[in-house]
């Protein structure tokens, strides 16, 4: 999406978009996401104003996911909404001002006629995204012998198992 300058005035605006989902998941491919897909373009809802040089975005995006577990290997589907609220200051606010403090560091910077927000909407959406895929909290996995998905079948495998190539370390004494 991307927005005039211009047009951003003092008073607060609205508008209702749709983020594509090729590039969403370009996105995180290009990261080394792999564990995720978004299913459907994400709409977006956006409020947005001018204060002095500075824009302001607010808003919220509301996708469809589907993961794939990291325990048991099984894609599932689950919904992301998020809030999002992102500041933009004029690229020449960095040079007047010299080095970056801690507190610019969540800022964004524009330059140009024209603001795109995809890119910034596009990580927030990863950042949405739980660090670990599961299908359920409690997901059992998959059986390290057989392969089995313990979630649904009980493969009858001994859980008291141990790697034959350890078993010299069960003879050393405390």
């Amino acid at each position: 999406m991307k927005i005039n300058v211009e047009e951003i005035k003092d008073t607060e605006k609205e508008a209702a978009f749709v983020e594509e989902v090729s590039e969403i998941n370009e996105a995180l491919a290009i990261t080394g996401v792999v564990d995720y897909q978004f299913q459907a373009p994400v709409p977006v809802e956006l409020r947005y104003y001018r204060l002095g040089e500075d824009l302001l975005f607010h808003g919220r995006f509301d996708g469809a996911v589907r993961g794939t577990c990291a325990r048991c290997l099984v894609e599932y589907p689950f919904p992301v909404k998020d809030d999002f609220t992102f500041v933009m200051k004029p690229a020449s606010a960095t040079e007047a001002d010299g080095e970056l403090g801690d507190e610019d560091l969540s800022l964004s910077f524009y330059d140009g006629d024209e603001v795109d927000l995809s890119p910034l909407l596009r990580e927030a959406m990863m950042l949405s995204l739980p660090t670990r895929p599961l299908c359920k909290d409690d997901c059992r996995g998959l059986c390290p012998r057989c392969g089995a998905n313990r979630n649904t079948t009980e493969c009858g495998c001994r859980d008291d198992w141990a790697d034959p190539r350890l078993e010299v370390l069960r003879t050393i004494k405390r």
